[in-house]
């Protein structure tokens, strides 16, 4: 309902002498505005209701502010954007805060790769049980299964030090990987 501005002075003036009545008029009178305004900026009912509320709750709070020197629905907009702008920055803040919280947290939970002293244990057994089995396989792919993966030499390191192609030391650690593969099967 649209006021005429002689009966929007009386109400205002009535509502700083603390009349419910004047505030329910204030409040149906410019309740579609601010909540049209809201709806444009969340696009979601509920947001929007709450932030309604939450300006009218205010503007009756501190209604003896207001200045009858500007408009009315000018003060509740305003009173609107800045509560949704507090909004935004809350729930930025509390993102920010989870998010600081969340990785915080995960510094302290770095797992320790250190390897205990069982599995020391265990890697020196796998270890003593591969080189056993390395043994069973013959000289030329002993060596070089030691080469490339004890040494840790590139194909064309191993191909100078046993004086053959690289294609040849390709397929012997082939076949030696694939001899080996059976031996540790059946073990």
């Amino acid at each position: 309902m649209e006021l005429k501005e002689d009966e929007l002075h009386t109400l205002i003036k009535k509502a700083k002498e603390g009349n419910q009545l004047a505030f329910n008029t204030l409040l149906d009178s410019f309740w579609n505005s601010v909540h049209s305004f809201q709806l444009k900026r969340h696009q979601n009912e509920n947001d929007a209701e709450d932030i309604t509320i939450q300006t009218f709750s205010r503007a009756f709070d501190k209604i003896h502010t207001f200045n009858e020197n500007y408009q009315f629905k000018t003060w509740l907009i305003t009173i609107s954007k800045n509560i949704h702008i507090d909004s935004l920055r809350k729930k930025n803040s509390s993102i920010a805060a989870e998010t600081y919280k969340t990785k915080s947290h995960e510094v302290y939970e770095v797992p320790d790769e250190n390897p205990t002293p069982e599995d020391k244990i265990i890697t020196e057994q796998n270890l003593a049980k591969l080189l056993k089995d390395i043994k069973q396989l013959k000289p030329k792919y002993q060596k070089v299964i030691h080469l490339r993966y004890f040494q840790e030499l590139t194909y064309k390191e191993i191909s100078e030090q046993i004086g053959e192609p690289i294609n040849n030391v390709k397929v012997k650690l082939l076949r030696a990987k694939k001899l080996l593969a059976e031996i540790i099967k059946k073990s």
